[in-house]
């Protein structure tokens, strides 16, 4: 099939790789010349494991291409993606205007008929606004479906979620809309699940907040447990193999983060306020996890009493490991607050450290987590990287000038890091 994907970000260029991938024609569309310029020479602009190789495989084969032009772009597509931003506003609400204007600019380009699928993630109603306003600026008066088909990609494992996906969801108006969806998908042989388009819309954020409340939920039992002396890692598993609970998601730390739990969070919230729900658990599941970062950096003031002056090593930027993505991380705020009470910081990061320039200043970058290490009077991880986990940690607590860890991802066994002399602190352990 022919397929347009409009907009490269995270989502629009996971998911034209991956169609591309599958045997499909696919191309990528985005107003930013220089991304697309860079595209076409393979040149992706954000890390995620295995899609640089996938994006030179199918450009080779001619499967896959970009353009900075929407007319170009859709005209021999018979799905045109959805992809853009939604971000959120400070009301909660989400950001639609680059979802109007992308309906706009599809309307008048339309010659033939078309599926349009919203794979952003917005609030429901949003696919009956999209189709409003396709209709209104549909000059040609061309024939048309909307569909709604919110993505399910985690940062660091998005190749295999789309091509291993544990269910599809369409949400769809018509019965020629459906026959294409599913002839879209079917080599993925996957669980398809068709409903119509506002329940489809729901999904994607009762979904993300559900997983949200489940961290928040792990959270608060860790607070529990450093005041009780119980270790919460052995109260999540002892859940989690309870099959109606699952072990997925209860896993404390220093609070979610990413492009999607803060924002669908919020975006729920201003949902369902705006049907006349009081939507208190969400409310509580966001102040937990706020709550988290400021819990973290009170345990590094009780082991150094004063900030100011002191060096700090920080091991990992990104909201979570294998991406390079640092969209509202813990680690951000929990710098800045550092940095504003004197302490001077030695940051490692093997993936973000050039986003983080950008929007971190003041401190330094070093080249691996010994650096960070060098020097330092305590040494906090923020992101639960692989090579963070398999640091020589006997040459981790020569170079600290005390050694002191305050883990906020639980990535080591206290009894081991004590007994290798280190003063060790989790999150509820």
């Amino acid at each position: 099939m022919n397929i347009a994907v409009i907009g490269s970000g995270y989502v629009g260029l996971v998911t034209g790789v991956c169609l591309a991938e599958l045997g499909h024609s696919c191309v990528g569309i985005d107003n930013d010349k220089e991304k697309i310029a860079r595209l076409k020479d393979g040149i992706v602009p954000i890390y995620e494991p295995g899609l640089e190789e996938l994006v030179s495989v199918n450009l080779s084969k001619k499967r896959l291409s970009f353009t900075d032009n929407i007319k170009d772009g859709i005209e021999e597509a018979e799905v045109v993606f959805i992809c853009v931003g939604t971000p959120p506003l400070k009301s909660g609400a989400v950001n639609l205007v680059y979802v109007e204007k992308v309906a706009r600019e599809i309307a008048e380009c339309l010659t033939t008929y078309k599926v349009i699928v919203d794979k952003s993630t917005v609030p429901v109603e949003t696919g009956d606004r999209v189709e409003r306003t396709i209709k209104l600026y549909n000059i040609n008066k061309v024939s048309f479906d909307v569909v709604s088909n919110p993505e399910f990609l985690r940062e660091g494992s998005a190749i295999s979620d789309f091509m291993k996906p544990d269910r599809i969801v369409i949400g769809l108006a018509s019965e020629r809309a459906e026959k294409v969806m599913k002839r879209l998908y079917q080599p993925l042989n996957a669980n398809i699940l068709v409903t119509d388009i506002r329940s489809a819309e729901l999904i994607k954020h009762a979904s993300n907040s559900f997983l949200a409340t489940k961290i928040s939920f792990a959270n608060a039992l860790a607070e529990i447990c450093d005041s009780a002396g119980a270790d919460v890692l052995k109260v999540v598993e002892g859940m989690g193999l309870d099959p109606r609970i699952g072990k997925d998601f209860l896993k404390p730390g220093i609070g979610y983060g990413g492009s999607c739990f803060p924002k669908d969070v919020a975006g729920f919230i201003y949902i369902a306020k705006g049907y006349g729900y009081d939507f208190k658990l969400l409310k509580a599941v966001r102040e937990i996890n706020e709550n988290q970062k400021k819990r973290f950096i009170s345990k590094v003031k009780e082991s150094l009493w004063v900030l100011n002056e002191k060096q700090i090593g920080v091991l990992g930027l990104s909201f979570k490991p294998d991406t390079d993505d640092l969209r509202n991380a813990p680690s951000l705020d929990i710098i800045k607050q550092l940095v504003n009470e004197g302490a001077k910081i030695k940051a490692y990061d093997p993936k973000a450290m050039e986003k983080a320039k950008k929007v971190l200043k003041g401190v330094v970058y070093t080249e691996t987590p010994y650096e960070a290490a060098r020097g330092s009077d305590i040494l906090l991880i923020l992101t639960e990287w692989d090579e963070i986990q398999n640091m020589d940690l006997k040459k981790i607590k020569s170079l600290l000038k005390n050694p002191i860890i305050i883990d906020g991802r639980n990535i080591f066994p206290p009894e081991e890091m004590k007994s290798l002399g280190f003063v060790y602190k989790g999150v509820g352990r």
